[in-house]
Parts: C-alpha cells; sequence; structure tokens
C-alpha cells in the first residue's frame, strides 16, 4: 500500500487529473466541481477546472440547475453558480425517513436536543456561533473549544435533518399532509 502523500507531486495531480478527464464524462465532471465549491463560482472557472468548455459546462450547469442541485446567480456577468445545499439535506433527510421509524426518528431528536442543551448550558448561549473560541490563551483549550462548537454546529444539522425525515415520514413522503 502506497503512503499517503499531503504535497503530492504536480506530476503526480496531473496524472490523476488526466485520468478523471478521460474516465468521467462532461456531466459527471461538472457536477463533481459544483459539489466541491464553496462559494458562488463563474461557470467559465468550472469548465476549466471540470476540463471542458465554457459552453458545455453552463449547459449541464443550467440542467443541474433545474434539477435543484445547482443554484444560479443569473444577475452577475457570467453567470456564477453553486451547489443547492437545502436539495442534499433534503436527500440525506429522505435518506432518514426510509432507514428508520417515526418512534426511532423521534428518540434520536430527543437525544440530540439533551446534548443540544448540554452545550447551551455550558456556553451560556442558544447559538453556537455567537461563542467565540479565543477566550483563553491556552493553546489545547482554544483547541477543545473549536471541537465543541464543531459538535454543537453538526447536532443543530442532525436535529433539522431528523425533524425532517419525522415530517416525510409522517406525511408520506411529503413535507405538508396532504
Amino acid at each position: 500500500m502506497a503512503d499517503f502523500d499531503p504535497n503530492p507531486s504536480g506530476e503526480d495531480v496531473n496524472e490523476l487529473r488526466h485520468r478523471w478527464s478521460d474516465t468521467t464524462d462532461t456531466f459527471k465532471r461538472v457536477y463533481d466541481v459544483l459539489l466541491g465549491i464553496t462559494e458562488p463560482t463563474s461557470y467559465r472557472e468550472i469548465a476549466e477546472t471540470a476540463d471542458c468548455s465554457p459552453n458545455a459546462a453552463k449547459k449541464h450547469l443550467d440542467r443541474l440547475a433545474e434539477m435543484g442541485i445547482a443554484q444560479t446567480d443569473r444577475q452577475s456577468r457570467p453567470a456564477r453558480y453553486e451547489r443547492n445545499d437545502a436539495y442534499f439535506e433534503w436527500q440525506d433527510a429522505n435518506r432518514l425517513a426510509d432507514e428508520f421509524t417515526v418512534e426511532e426518528i423521534i428518540e434520536r431528536v430527543r437525544r440530540l436536543e439533551d446534548r443540544r442543551e448540554q452545550f447551551e448550558q455550558r456556553f451560556g448561549t442558544t447559538d453556537p456561533t455567537s461563542v467565540s473560541v479565543f477566550e483563553h490563551d491556552d493553546h489545547d483549550a482554544i483547541h477543545e473549544r473549536m471541537d465543541a462548537i464543531s459538535e454543537w454546529q453538526s447536532l443543530e444539522r442532525d436535529i433539522r435533518l431528523y425533524e425532517l425525515a419525522r415530517q416525510l415520514s409522517l406525511n408520506d413522503g411529503h413535507l405538508l399532509p396532504a
């Protein structure tokens, strides 16, 4: 087994990109790039990373936007795209609704809310984003607070997902009763 190299050579990176480009169709490459971006990005930049023409990238990004997977800022020139995180949350919630019973979901939410209450009591707030991690000079204390806040934010997301899954389960796959 090869050792992991956190700084692969340019040659290794080029080989991987070439293999990805050769074995993956254009739509999938554009999709992969969209999933990896963290801010609105022009279709030209996405095309460059996806190793395709700007026209092909725009066509596929528009298709992904129609599917709800991407969001488009058409006011900017050129148009900018980003992944639609709500779409992926909905997919995750759907998976949870299929995987667990309503009772199991309710129990999971109860345990997550208990854990959230512990964080709220510890930090004296209901909002993890309001907590400063730099209130200490000690590196270990700062790191520990960063881990705690990260876990708290993950809890918040999980509670949202399980609540959405509960709604989907109770309403035969719909958010609202029919």
